[in-house]
């Protein structure tokens, strides 16, 4: 598989089942009434990924206002990700990914084979309303364009 898929807005988010953080299984469709906000980045406890994720976990409460759960995934194994969550004191899941299923499913698998940083809104219906697929993985979506994306999909707005 190339990696590159056609889910963009108005896709049907493909459902999944992976391993996260607190020893817990997560899918997507278990969430299903809920706004999901699935981060998908490169690697635990690097530069960006670092900054991005503690930005999203600093505004969690944004988050729980507009009612969106934020899910994260990488490749990284669970003892990697449950070192880096428990560093960074992070309140919303880390998904682990080591086949890259998802990852594939999604279309974000970039260079040398490592996830594309790339945020994905899904309404609570299981629509994809908002994509951003970075190409140079240095800039991340911020969470004021993240909760208005939220707020446009739970009003119907694409």
């Amino acid at each position: 598989m190339s990696g590159e898929t056609s889910i963009e807005i108005g896709s049907k988010a493909p459902d999944f089942s992976l391993p996260g953080t607190g020893d817990k299984n997560y899918s997507l469709s278990q969430f299903r009434g809920t706004a999901v906000v699935l981060v998908f980045y490169p690697g635990d406890s690097t530069a960006v990924c670092t900054k991005q994720l503690c930005s999203y976990n600093d505004e969690l409460s944004q988050f729980s206002n507009v009612g969106a759960q934020v899910l994260a995934i990488s490749h990284q194994n669970m003892a990697s990700h449950d070192k880096f969550a428990t560093k960074h004191n992070f309140m919303f899941p880390l998904l682990s990914d080591p086949d890259k299923k998802v990852l594939n499913e999604y279309g974000v698998v970039g260079f040398a084979g490592l996830p594309r940083r790339s945020v994905f809104v899904i309404d609570p219906n299981g629509v994809v309303k908002y994509v951003h697929r970075s190409l140079v993985g240095v800039t991340f979506s911020p969470v004021k364009e993240l909760i208005e994306a939220i707020a446009n999909a739970q009003a119907g707005i694409k």
